[in-house]
Formats: structure tokens, C-alpha cells, sequence
């Protein structure tokens, strides 16, 4: 049973650059950006996005990206 994004708990960077409509590029740049807030699981070098936190940080804190 395959979960839709809006469900899953972390999403990929290209499922993530999708749902939040963020281009990868640039989404990849934030994480490494941001590599030891929160919204970001690293398995192994692989950033995988906590979505719901992600959710709250961009409410909370972003205007742009």
C-alpha cells in the first residue's frame, strides 16, 4: 500500500519539492542550509523532509524561499 504525500511523514527531496511547489534546485540548496533543523532526516547522505515540521517552519518563519 503505496501512502499519498500529504499522509507520509517524510517525503523525498523531489516529492517535497512537488508538494510545497518549490523547485528542487532550490529546495536541496535550503536543506543543506539547514541541515541540522528539525524538518530534516538524513539516511545516510540521502535528506529525507519531516513534512509536517516543514509545514510549521515555512507557517512560521518563511515568506520566500
Amino acid at each position: 500500500m503505496v501512502l499519498p504525500w500529504w499522509k507520509k511523514y517524510t517525503l523525498t527531496l523531489n516529492e517535497a519539492s512537488e508538494y510545497f511547489g518549490i523547485g528542487y534546485k532550490k529546495l536541496k540548496l535550503f536543506v543543506q542550509e539547514h541541515k541540522d533543523d528539525d524538518f530534516v532526516l538524513w539516511n545516510g547522505n540521502r535528506a529525507l523532509i519531516k513534512r509536517a515540521q516543514f509545514e510549521k517552519y515555512m507557517d512560521e518563519k518563511m515568506n520566500i524561499i
